[in-house]
């Protein structure tokens, strides 16, 4: 289904957006369990596995009312900046590549298209993510950050900045994504989105507009197939 997906474009692809975590970088284990310790410590019981399925996706900004509501009380006031100085540290040692993800990159690149990063982390955390990877050189000036719009996914403000700053229009974009939040974000972008789906069958990436695949080594064959590519 995805080749066919790629194989029926009507329109050229001009642009390819990747998300960051789960997509390029295996990070949300790691993010998953610092945030399960913080909330656990706070009264919020919850394991690795809970917070992603809690908060796959979505921005501290975004997470913050949720908590607070299962709290029944606010945050203090330094608690985002807190937490995300523990992600920027755990980041910097813990961080791994999504099998196929810098190979998926180096492809895009040889089959003639542009590609940006769009995600909801901050651009201090990508930078120590893409350090641990050894690819701070192969991202640069082509990453853009939740905090360089007025809202981060679901809304669609990301990816349009993506394609705006590329100079390409969303019906020539492709987003790379692996999050319900960062699926409906493409689909309010009017931009057609692959779900990468490695650990599960894909249905509610689906369910918002995306077209499951399951590995990032498939995504050159896919993108080939896009671009008339042999």
């Amino acid at each position: 289904m995805p080749l066919d997906f790629m194989r029926r474009r009507t329109v050229p692809l001009l642009l390819v957006i990747y998300d960051c975590d789960g997509v390029l970088v295996d990070s949300e284990p790691v993010a998953n369990r610092i945030v399960a310790e913080e909330l656990t410590a706070l009264g919020w019981p919850l394991t690795a596995a809970e917070s992603d399925q809690h908060f796959l996706g979505l921005t501290f900004t975004d997470m913050q009312p949720i908590i607070e509501r299962y709290l029944g009380h606010p945050l203090t006031a330094d608690w985002k900046q807190a937490l995300v100085q523990k992600m920027i540290n755990a980041m910097a040692t813990d961080a791994t590549a999504i099998p196929g993800a810098i190979e998926a990159l180096h492809a895009t690149t040889a089959l003639g298209l542009p590609w940006r990063i769009a995600s909801n982390s901050s651009h201090e955390e990508m930078h120590v993510k893409f350090g641990r990877l050894g690819i701070r050189d192969l991202v640069a000036g082509r990453v853009h950050s939740h905090r360089d719009v007025a809202r981060g996914k679901p809304a669609p403000d990301l990816f349009l900045a993506a394609a705006a700053a590329q100079g390409v229009a969303p019906a020539h974009c492709l987003v790379i994504e692996d999050s319900v939040p960062g699926a409906a974000a493409a689909a309010a972008a009017g931009m057609p989105c692959l779900g990468y789906a490695a650990h599960h069958d894909g249905a509610r990436l689906r369910a918002v507009g995306a077209v499951p695949f399951g590995s990032m080594h498939d995504l050159s064959t896919l993108l080939a197939a896009a671009t008339g590519a042999r």
